[in-house]
């Protein structure tokens, strides 16, 4: 046994160096499995993972996207999640980390940044969409793979020669606030596709720290497609001089 997370006693034991009572236990113990076959698509996967997903520590979203899909696309998430430029610009609690939190930004990013077209209010749903598609594509196409994360990685860097603070709301900064993220990421994304030839030395961050910045990034139905919207074009157009 090993890499256990609550069972460090028994790193390294394997099963018949239990006592004869534990093996017993262990033994008498029923494992209820579930088989799906080869016919089984993607949503049927995500579908029965959700379903299943009954302990005492649910997975989140980010979890269960890992779970169902497989592909190029959750490949280039899991590794940009753990980007050393990125962490450091977006630092999250232990628990965030170990919950695959940087992965959802990730992925918000692309999809975001891609597009809300068929954006209902309904993020879950719309990022398994997207992931699903991204998968297929890159497969078809990879070529892109490398087009994304150059792309992921440019934006990084202008957040990182822009904003003070990255993605934190201060310098001390221990979390990432997941609307602010969308805002800055996407908006400064938005800003660059717009304008490529941004001088990042004349923007003027005033708005920062302003009122109209932290209501339009509130916790409040942020994730109502008006709401984010309104957050990711505010910071696009802050930067362009709209």
């Amino acid at each position: 046994m090993g890499e256990l997370d609550e069972l460090t006693n028994l790193q390294g034991f394997r099963f018949r160096d239990l006592p004869v009572s534990m093996q017993r236990k262990t033994k008498n113990r029923s494992i209820r499995g579930i088989v799906l076959n080869e016919h089984a698509d993607e949503q049927a996967r995500f579908d029965l993972f959700e379903r299943i997903n009954t302990g005492s520590k649910m997975a989140n979203k980010a979890e269960v996207r890992r779970g169902a899909l497989g592909g190029p696309f959750l490949d280039l998430v899991i590794e940009l999640a753990k980007d050393p430029e990125f962490c450091e610009l977006a630092p999250v609690s232990d628990a965030q980390g170990k919950e695959r939190g940087r992965e959802e930004l990730v992925t918000r990013f692309f999809a975001y940044g891609d597009g809300l077209d068929g954006y209902r209010d309904r993020v879950s749903e719309f990022l398994f969409a997207y992931a699903k598609t991204m998968n297929a594509q890159m497969t078809a196409q990879p070529q892109d793979i490398e087009t994304y994360r150059l792309c992921f990685r440019d934006t990084m860097s202008f957040v990182r020669e822009v904003f003070p603070f990255g993605f934190r709301r201060t310098a001390k900064g221990t979390v990432t606030p997941r609307a602010r993220f969308e805002a800055i990421a996407i908006g400064s994304y938005l800003a660059l596709q717009e304008k490529p030839s941004l001088s990042r030395s004349r923007i003027d961050l005033g708005w920062l720290d302003s009122k109209e910045f932290a209501d339009i990034t509130g916790a409040d139905g942020a994730n109502a497609i008006a709401r984010l919207k309104k957050r990711i074009y505010f910071v696009r157009d802050q930067l362009v001089g709209v």
